[in-house]
């Protein structure tokens, strides 16, 4: 969630990117199915989904921050092309790597519950309150990388893991704010899965705010932005 470490082998980086989004995928997935087998109440599904994911995304961002940046996310490598701390090539190789990565989170999943390893989201995800709470889960994400990250990966993991912690619950959409999440996510037909037919806006929100929010945590003069 750094800037690009410049002397890192390019191709550890984008390995690094696609195994972290690929781990990220499937926690969030996995946790999702392993909650539904385990209680039939939404809210409690929901709770289960939020802690393992926010816990996961604290630890991959500290295991991977020292190689490739641990952006796990196209809306940050975005964010960070804007900033002129990215390539737009690397910015979209790195795109490709976590889109790539995250495909692979569903179907590993799916895999370690016995689920069928290709299929698409049945979850109705729509309508202007949703794609609202995208905006401002991703413009949130990117504000709290860019504020946070003058203290270093530990303090970005950490302050990472609990936004999207409660971003889970203050957002209307459950806060995706992720495009390689989003697609990975509409291949699966469990929990956490959406509509393959509703991810297009999703997509639109996350990437739209992603610049912006950068260049407010620049405005606002914080420690890292």
């Amino acid at each position: 969630m750094s800037t690009i470490l410049v002397a890192a082998d390019p191709a550890r980086q984008v390995v690094a990117e696609a195994t972290g989004t690929m781990l990220l995928v499937a926690g969030v997935v996995g946790s999702g199915i392993m909650a539904q087998h385990l209680t039939h109440d939404a809210a409690l599904e929901l709770l289960c989904n939020t802690l393992a994911t926010g816990a996961l995304l604290t630890v991959l961002i500290l295991t991977f921050a020292p190689v490739s940046g641990a952006h796990f996310n196209p809306s940050v490598s975005l964010a960070m092309f804007a900033r002129g701390e990215m390539t737009w090539s690397r910015a979209a190789l790195y795109a490709a790597a976590q889109i790539a990565g995250g495909v692979c989170g569903t179907l590993l999943a799916h895999a370690m519950f016995a689920l069928p390893l290709f299929a698409v989201g049945t979850t109705v995800r729509t309508g202007i309150g949703q794609w609202i709470g995208e905006g401002v889960a991703t413009f949130g994400l990117v504000l709290t990388i860019f504020g946070c990250r003058a203290g270093g990966s530990r303090n970005v993991a950490i302050a990472v893991g609990l936004y999207i912690a409660a971003a889970y619950w203050f957002t209307s959409s459950t806060s995706f704010a992720n495009p390689a999440v989003t697609i990975a996510r509409a291949l699966t037909p469990t929990f956490a899965g959406i509509r393959p037919a509703d991810a297009p806006m999703f997509l639109l929100a996350q990437l739209v705010v992603a610049p912006p929010a950068a260049f407010f945590a620049r405005w606002l003069a914080l420690p890292g932005g």
